[in-house]
Order: C-alpha cells, then structure tokens, then sequence
C-alpha cells in the first residue's frame, strides 16, 4: 500500500499492521486481505458487491476489523454487507471508510450494513469516516446501518466523523427486541462547505427495549449539520434522545428531534441544544497560557469525546 492509504488505515481503524482476528481490507473495489478464524468466517457475496460475516454462538473476546480504503479519483461504489451474529456473543467490530483523493473526480462510498443479533449477546460496532486529499474533487460517503438486535442483548454503535467528507447522508434504522438495550453515540464535525444529514430511528419494539442516542457536532465555516433523531416506543420500554451542538461562525445546524409512543407504558424523552462557544470557557483557558486558537480546540475536543 501506498503512504497515502496506509495512513487511511490508521485513522479510520487505529491500524499499522495486519490485525489480529478475523478481517477484511477493501482497496478501490477489490480485496487486499482477508483472514477468518474458527469463529468467524467471511464470505464473499456472490449477487452482489459485499461480504458475509458469521459469528458462531456464544464467541467471545474476538474482534472483526473491515475497513475500506478509496485512493482512486473518480471511483464510486455501493457495498452490502452482511452480520450474522449467534446467540451469547461478545464482539467487537471496527468499520469504516477513508478516502484519498487527490484529482479533480467524485469519489463516493455508499456501504449498507445489516446485523442481525442473537441473544444474550452484546456487539460493539465503531464506525470512522475520514478524507483527505489536495485534489478538487469531492469526498463523498453515505453510511446505512440496519441492526435486528435479539432478545436480551446489546448493541452500542459508535460514530465519528471529523475531517475531509465533503457530503454525507447517513441512515440509521434499529429495530430492539425483548428486555434488549440499544446505545448510538454519534459525532460529527464539518468544515468550509461541508454537508452533512443523519436520520436515525431506533423503534422499541417489545416489552423491556431501551434506546438511548447521543449526538454531538460541532459546525464550523459555512457548512450544514440537519439531524432527524427518531425514537419509537411500541411496548413498554424506555427511550432517551440527546443532540447537543456547537455552531460557529458562519454554521447552519437543524436539530429535529422526535418521539413516538405506540404503547401507554412507552416512556420516550428527547433533548436538543444548540448554542456557541462560552465566551468564559474561552478567557479562562487563555489565562492559563493558551492562545485563542489552542483554547478553542481544546474545548471542541472535549465537548466531541
């Protein structure tokens, strides 16, 4: 691989070498490595660009890493894959999309990702975008993640996207099952003339579901954060949806989020704030030797981790 997309590999997966576990690199469409372990098998899929990925029942302390890396201007894709999750698991699963794009085409990665998980089971799933590039063309992604999450199970997803992405529309759909927990952290920064759009709904469906989201972004330049957080409530079940924002300078940011109860013992809330930089936050780090600049991001990566 190239300086270039080593360094993509870096910051989408925390990868300098070949993983340990079970992986999947995809460079420009086509495969760059690919290992499976007795637990965790990876397939091709043969009607369509993609990868299967089985986790046998009751697989522990195991991780899968499947990372994609675009450095081709004018290349774009659509990827589908596949997880099939057994019952009592404990898994971890490192996503995640860089791209390099250094000439004056679109290059655009659209990745749809579907779990199903079996019960008693609990899946981390952390997802990275990032682009770089001096070229003039865009760096396109738009992230679908569909989850089935089984009885008494959990499922935390985490994403971050905070530098280089021109354009992205990510979906999120989570369906909760029985006594089952579902936890989104969701964080986002955009800069010149980003654009960024994130519709999520977590439905609750059967007694004793939990959901919680927690969404922070920061806006900064001319760029534009929509965010349409959804929580519906079928059963008795809980639900929370939390969206805080930081907008500066010449930043748009809606936050629209909502709620929907189906069931007389749903019990769903949701919170929304958008506001600037506290000017006092900015004096006292200042007072203790920091410039302007350094002061500022060291508030915005607090408020981002």
């Amino acid at each position: 691989m190239t300086k270039e997309e080593l360094k993509l590999l870096k910051e989408i997966a925390d990868l300098e070498k070949t993983p340990q576990g079970a992986y999947n690199i995809r460079k420009n469409g086509e495969s760059a490595g690919r290992a499976s372990t007795e637990n965790i098998v990876i397939e091709s899929k043969t009607d369509k660009p993609g990868i299967d990925i089985r986790i046998k029942d009751g697989t522990k302390n195991e991780s899968v890493h499947i990372p994609v890396i675009l450095s081709e201007t004018g290349y774009t894709e659509v990827v589908y894959n596949d997880f099939f999750i057994g019952d009592n698991c404990d898994v971890l699963i490192v996503a995640g999309c860089g791209i390099h794009n250094g000439g004056c085409g679109t290059v655009q990665h659209d990745g749809v990702h579907t779990f199903y998980i079996g019960k008693n089971s609990r899946v981390r799933y952390v997802e990275k975008h990032y682009g770089e590039g001096e070229g003039s063309g865009e760096k396109i992604m738009n992230p679908v993640t569909v989850a089935y999450v089984g009885e008494n199970s959990y499922m935390q997803l985490d994403t971050t996207q905070i530098k280089g992405v021109d354009s992205t529309k990510r979906e999120t759909y989570i369906h909760v099952g029985k006594n089952a927990e579902t936890v989104v952290n969701e964080k986002l920064m955009t800069h010149g003339n980003q654009n960024a759009v994130s519709e999520m709904e977590i439905i609750l469906e059967d007694e004793g579901a939990n959901g919680q989201v927690v969404s922070r972004s920061v806006a900064r330049e001319n760029s534009v954060q929509t965010f349409y957080p959804k929580m519906t409530g079928k059963n008795k079940c809980f639900g929370h949806v939390q969206c805080d924002s930081i907008i500066m300078d010449n930043a748009k940011i809606s936050s629209i989020p909502a709620i929907a109860a189906e069931h007389t013992e749903a019990m769903l809330v949701h919170e929304a704030a958008i506001g600037k930089i506290a000017g006092e936050q900015m004096l006292k780090l200042m007072t203790l030797g920091l410039s302007e600049e350094e002061a500022e991001d060291r508030i915005l990566q607090g408020f981002l981790n």
